[in-house]
């Protein structure tokens, strides 16, 4: 049970970022960046366990759903454990710890506000290589979720200024690009 407990947040964060490696609707990546932000904020005040509301501990999910999920994972799961291997041993200490706790709360912000259907893809994957990391005691593999968590977030955010100068465009224009003619001023 010690071992369990010892990863548990591992475990946890791994499990929140698996539906997110897939293009999923809408609501997937909201539930799942609010449980992350939980266990994120949990991890960076330096919690030892992680606490889950009752309510959320008493639901199920359907047999034929966990094992579909398992068996797309596992032959990524086994070749990263061909790979992975304990290294950055002072990325297990409590400071670095809570230092990745911040990290990941700001991945489970980027999942609040992930593009939709695919924007979440790049974080999800980068949380799952970040929980993969805690669980196998592997710095880099760590690193580079952090890494690739930067460039999601970095994506998400671009298309998110993109879109948003675009809506600033259409609404109040800027005049370079669309004269103002008066439809008496046109050739015939």
């Amino acid at each position: 049970m010690a071992v369990l407990r010892d990863r548990a947040f591992a475990i946890l964060i791994v499990l929140l970022g698996l539906p997110n490696c897939l293009p999923m609707p809408p609501p997937i990546p909201l539930v799942c960046g609010l449980l992350l932000l939980l266990v994120a904020v949990q991890i960076a005040a330096g919690q030892e366990s992680p606490w889950l509301p009752q309510r959320l501990l008493r639901q199920s999910v359907p047999q034929e759903a966990v094992t579909r999920a398992v068996l797309r994972a596992m032959p990524v799961l086994k070749r990263l454990e061909l790979l992975s291997r304990p290294r950055f041993a002072f990325l297990e200490t409590p400071l670095a710890l809570r230092l990745i706790g911040f990290l990941l709360l700001s991945l489970a912000l980027g999942l609040l506000v992930a593009a939709p259907v695919i924007g979440q893809i790049p974080i999800g994957v980068a949380v799952c290589l970040v929980g993969l990391g805690l669980v196998e005691r592997d710095g880099v593999v760590v690193l580079v979720g952090i890494v690739l968590g930067a460039v999601g977030l970095a994506a998400n955010f671009g298309f998110a200024y993109a879109i948003f100068s675009l809506v600033e465009h259409l609404v109040w224009g800027d005049g370079a690009s669309l004269p103002n003619v008066h439809p008496d001023a046109m050739p015939r």
